[in-house]
């Protein structure tokens, strides 16, 4: 084996890692690949005999990549995930794909993702690398030039703005699919009463059509959101629906005559569905693999 293998096959054994950092830091999958595979450019141009922690070395190259990335994106004035939902990770219920489950360690939610679209690019970067990751405030410090104490505080801040902002999902997916299976009972017979009884009060829906709906919709409070049950029974009357894992939750994907149609995430908090995501953008939809789905 050559060096140039040798720190490939290395390389390889991070990638997984390196990748759910970087899908956390970006909420897309395309450009996480691409934050990954400039680690990988990096790398082969450094010395890597100089490395003494080659995964904290990897990390550190990624976050900085990703934190570039997002000051782009800004200074750009792109469409924010903010906007826009970000892309999902789906598996199959029955049987968590080894990749998907790396990726998604600790099921980290769609409504997560927006929530941290929320913050300052040196924000997310300190919350996603120091909260979700474990690195230590004196590593994260000289990827976004602060000191220490104030990496702490940006992730302090972020911190804040989180908690609370999402519903801790219920950790049982059986009851998780429960109450799924109670939403599609009730919009296929467009039971408006059994539809209400299922959410919780507060509950948020984001859907995501793309530019032929003008973006990502969000309507909130239980009331408005079972108004939404002419939509609902369309979608479950004339979609073939398939449970699936959307980001480690009970979700669905849609097909009509085996074109998917739209994919679906659903938080249950409590027993009820606190969360409800739709992506639909044709556009973006076209771009998933989902052959991981098929039996």
């Amino acid at each position: 084996m050559t060096p140039h293998d040798f720190l490939a096959d290395q390389f390889q054994g991070h990638r997984p890692h390196l990748k759910a950092v970087a899908y956390r830091m970006l909420g897309s999958l395309s450009e996480a690949e691409d934050a990954v595979q400039e680690a990988w450019l990096r790398l082969a141009r450094s010395d890597s005999g100089d490395i003494d922690n080659l995964g904290g070395w990897l990390t550190t190259v990624v976050g900085r990549v990703c934190l570039d990335m997002l000051r782009s994106r800004k200074a750009r004035r792109e469409e924010s995930l903010e906007d826009r939902l970000p892309d999902p990770v789906i598996s199959r219920a029955d049987a968590a794909d080894p990749e998907q489950e790396v990726l998604l360690a600790d099921s980290v939610g769609l409504a997560l993702l927006v929530v941290l679209e929320s913050l300052t690019p040196a924000e997310r970067l300190a919350f996603v690398l120091h909260d979700m990751f474990g690195l230590p405030f004196e590593q994260i410090a000289p990827i976004v030039d602060r000191t220490p104490v104030a990496a702490k505080k940006l992730a302090s801040r972020a911190r804040q703005r989180v908690r609370g902002a999402t519903p801790s999902p219920d950790p049982d997916l059986t009851g998780q699919r429960q109450a799924v299976d109670a939403f599609l009972a009730a919009a296929r017979g467009g039971d408006f009463d059994a539809l209400l009884a299922i959410l919780d009060p507060e509950v948020v829906l984001r859907a995501d059509g793309g530019v032929l709906t003008g973006g990502m919709r969000v309507i909130r409070g239980a009331t408005a959101v079972a108004g939404q049950l002419a939509t609902f029974q369309r979608m479950a009357t004339s979609a073939t629906t398939h449970p699936a894992l959307v980001n480690g939750l009970a979700g669905l994907v849609n097909t009509v005559e085996g074109r998917l149609f739209s994919v679906m995430s659903f938080t249950i908090s409590v027993g009820k569905i606190a969360a409800i995501d739709i992506l639909s953008d044709p556009d973006r939809l076209a771009r998933l693999n989902l052959t991981h789905l098929e039996p």
